[in-house]
């Protein structure tokens, strides 16, 4: 008698553990942390390809050292920054992040302005392809983003609602992540001066 009671006991705490979002917690906890890499390596990708396209515009434009340095530097910047899966944890470390990408997209926009003072340099074959290269992963990295942050919203929503709040705050303790956000700036249009 015992053991069948055991048993039904057994039976009703799974039953009732399958509904808590135990694992639906879990699963989309993982998702993030995947989404997060999927960013991380676009990030990567861009960063890889900007020394090839200093080098070629460095050819062309030798007296534009000092864009060439701000390039330079950003990816340095972006380079020395230690990520883990917890700057996903971390709403400081995540804003840091995207201020250095901040930058280091910036001085590659002003990059490509100067290449536009070289028609040989905007003709030269490698330039055009790191380019057209660049800027598919500028794309890449929009979509990665965009992936995160429905990853993050689905994750934040799941450990917030009902019953899924009581088990998190009884059993996982889950903290809520950080979405992407627009830089500093971008709600103000920019001014373009004829």
């Amino acid at each position: 008698m015992r053991h069948l009671l055991l048993s039904i006991l057994g039976l009703l705490l799974l039953s009732t553990l399958s509904g808590c979002g135990y694992n639906t917690m879990q699963a989309n906890e993982e998702a993030v942390i995947a989404a997060w890499g999927n960013v991380e390596s676009s990030y990567q990708r861009r960063n890889d390809l900007i020394p090839n396209l200093v080098e070629v515009v460095k050819g062309y434009a030798k007296h534009e050292a000092d864009t060439l340095k701000a390039v330079t530097e950003a990816r340095a910047k972006v380079g020395s920054m230690q990520l883990s899966k917890e700057v996903i944890n971390d709403p400081a470390a995540l804003t840091r992040f995207q201020q250095n990408q901040g930058e280091l997209s910036s001085a590659l926009s002003r990059l490509m302005v100067v290449a536009e003072k070289y028609p040989d340099l905007k003709a030269n074959q490698n330039f055009l392809d790191l380019q057209k290269q660049l800027e598919g992963t500028e794309n890449r990295i929009n979509v990665a983003r965009e992936r995160y942050n429905k990853t993050v919203q689905t994750f934040n929503t799941s450990i917030r609602t009902f019953p899924n709040s009581m088990t998190n705050s009884l059993l996982l303790h889950l903290k809520r992540k950080e979405p992407f956000k627009a830089e500093e700036g971008a709600k103000t249009a920019p001014k373009v001066k004829f």
